[in-house]
């Protein structure tokens, strides 16, 4: 892998893990400089780094962002698309409430509770891998809490209280987003 290629992995974690762009200019030219070093004294990138770039990436956002607020982040982004594959349940069978059976439950959390403790070591899964982490936890565990509690509606979810799941996270994701500059900028 390449320097510029390092570079970009680190850089797309860490703003995957919603560092802001000051710390992540500082963390990338911090990088860059040891990389050069390195460079300069024979040494491989991959000496740097290690040979897995998304782990150090993620250890160096760990070390950047406390635990705390990793944590609320990832609460709120899960809430957040929980609340939104609700909606589109809302609009699909077009009714005001959804029956939330013991199994759909169990599926969520499930896969909530992998993907997080997944995602808070190692970085974003992706898509490819979060289909595969369903299809290898979601799926099992939807069946066995079919099998033990049956298909019978556990409780009903109305709209509002579907639209009160997207809250905290669409605060994060404003948030985010007003960060962020739409384009980049050309300096002259």
């Amino acid at each position: 892998m390449t320097t510029e290629q390092i570079l970009a992995v680190c850089r797309s974690n860490w703003e995957y893990r919603g560092l802001d762009d000051a710390a992540v200019r500082d963390m990338l030219a911090e990088l860059s400089a040891h990389l050069q070093d390195a460079e300069a004294a024979g040494r491989a990138p991959r000496d740097v780094v290690g040979e897995d770039v998304k782990a150090f990436a993620a250890s160096w956002a760990r070390a950047r962002r406390p635990l705390h607020h990793r944590v609320l982040r990832m609460g709120a982004m899960i809430l957040f698309v929980a609340g939104i594959l609700l909606l589109f349940t809302h609009l699909v069978r077009w009714t005001p409430a959804v029956d939330i059976t013991a199994g759909r439950l169990a599926f969520w959390l499930g896969i909530g509770v992998v993907t997080v403790v997944l995602e808070l070591r190692r970085g974003s899964l992706g898509l490819g891998r979060s289909w595969l982490l369903a299809l290898l936890v979601g799926m099992p565990v939807l069946l066995l809490a079919d099998a033990l509690a049956g298909d019978a509606p556990l409780f009903r979810l109305p709209l509002w209280g579907t639209v009160l799941l997207t809250l905290p996270g669409l605060a994060y994701a404003v948030t985010e987003a007003r960060a962020r500059p739409l384009s980049p900028q050309v300096e002259a």
